[in-house]
């Protein structure tokens, strides 16, 4: 077990009020997901556990780890409802009969509003990331659906940062908790810090370039602080030849599915985000962060370190900063100076290397769960008969209409040809390559 887990799981078994500090990645989501399976009444088709999480990804990922904890009861019912998905199949679900609701403060009102949610029969109820939660506005979201569950109740919450407006929530919603705290700061050995120094803007995004042309991983999360600086940078370094994309708060639910994919399965290299766009981020073996600009305060600093080095594994975190951003730098929860120990940047000599390339491209296929796909279905039509070897496949994501397939770069085309003009489950379907 992890250490949240092992902390956490005690109390949370034996029916205790649970607040549970811990950064991303600590693996609490099985904890809270143990607790609430454990009391699960399988034969009513009830409501009865109820997580409220800040971002769609982040209840997608919830609900998958809580169904993969569930495998081996059946016929348990696990419900995700966020903004974004069309609402008519949450409607109909929702009338088929629940046990337990993942789901973002806003869809989860809206069905309650509108009569096609209740909750009287909930148990366990969830805050899963609060302190992001309250950053996005949903305090008054958040206060309209707890007063529609039991006051007769497990709360548990979570949060990677234990702020006064979080206690003064957790004193009214909760009675005598457990209060468990796993060390949120980052040690050498999970987390190393870089700071540089930079003189102005033009000498920032050298700065980035060099940094990405030394480092050359093959993830990278660059946080900015606005909209306009994400596109800004992104659009930067694809004109110097980088594989990047930009992921911020305007894009289409669509777009930023897409994106996101094609991170996680390593056919883009370089993702340039806002704050608010990455809550929810979940990518494996994320080798780099880099702050272009540093964070609003020291937790934010702590949540975008903490999408490195999971799991027990290393990871890299680097800053820049100007003379006029030193007084933020001061207040950020190191074990170091940063300002003292700023380091030089990497030699100008790396502008004349060329970047790095993603690893992969991406097919998406016109078919998804509601046309039975899966991924041996998929993997299978691209390794049969002369097609091609299946390490060369990566990742495969389906979703409820379409589906996406990472494939090594050098047989991309051959694997687009042989989706193409073959079929899957007795079907064909359009297959696209997704341009770099």
């Amino acid at each position: 077990m992890t250490p949240i887990q092992a902390q956490s799981l005690p109390p949370i078994l034996a029916g205790k009020d649970v607040m549970g500090q811990a950064k991303t990645g600590s693996g609490k989501t099985a904890a809270f997901g143990l607790g609430l399976l454990e009391k699960l009444d399988i034969k009513s088709f009830n409501v009865q556990a109820l997580v409220l999480c800040p971002t769609r990804e982040l209840a997608d990922q919830v609900a998958k780890e809580i169904r993969k904890l569930a495998r081996t009861i059946q016929n348990i019912k696990v419900l995700s409802l966020c903004g974004g998905m069309p609402i008519g199949p949450q409607i109909s679900a929702l009338a088929h009969g629940v046990h337990i609701i993942v789901g973002t403060p806003g869809r989860i009102e809206d069905h309650l509003r509108k009569g096609r949610l209740q909750l009287e029969n909930v148990n366990t109820l969830v805050l899963d990331e609060a302190d992001r939660m309250l950053d996005m506005g949903f305090q008054v979201t958040l206060d309209a659906i707890i007063q529609q569950v039991p006051k007769q109740r497990q709360t548990l919450l979570f949060s990677a940062t234990f702020s006064e407006q979080i206690q003064s929530i957790a004193r009214h919603i909760m009675q005598e908790p457990i209060h468990v705290k796993v060390d949120t700061s980052h040690d050498d050995s999970s987390i190393r810090q870089h700071f540089y120094k930079v003189e102005d803007e033009q000498q920032r995004i050298i700065a980035l370039r060099l940094l990405l042309l030394q480092l050359r991983v093959e993830s990278t999360v660059v946080f900015c602080n606005t909209k306009r600086e994400t596109q800004a940078v992104a659009n930067e370094l694809k004109y110097e030849g980088f594989s990047v994309l930009a992921l911020h708060g305007d894009l289409e639910q669509r777009d930023r599915e897409e994106m996101l994919v094609r991170f996680a399965n390593k056919s883009t290299s370089v993702l340039v985000a806002t704050d608010v766009a990455a809550r929810g981020l979940d990518i494996d073996a994320l080798d780099a962060v880099i702050n272009y600009h540093i964070a609003h305060g020291a937790d934010t600093h702590v949540h975008r370190i903490g999408r490195t080095g999971r799991a027990g594994s290393q990871g890299m975190a680097y800053s820049l900063f100007t003379e006029k951003e030193t007084y933020k730098v001061a207040t950020l929860e190191t074990d170091v100076n940063p300002i003292m120990a700023a380091e030089p940047l990497p030699p100008l000599s790396l502008l004349e290397d060329p970047p790095m390339q993603a690893l992969m491209r991406t097919l998406q296929i016109s078919g998804g769960k509601k046309q039975k796909l899966r991924p041996g279905d998929i993997l299978g039509a691209l390794t049969g008969d002369k097609g091609i070897s299946g390490k060369q496949v990566g990742k495969i994501h389906i979703f409820d209409n379409k589906a996406y397939v990472a494939i090594e770069q050098a047989v991309a085309k051959s694997a687009l040809k042989k989706l193409s003009e073959g079929k899957l489950k007795g079907r064909s379907f359009k297959v696209r390559l997704i341009r770099s």
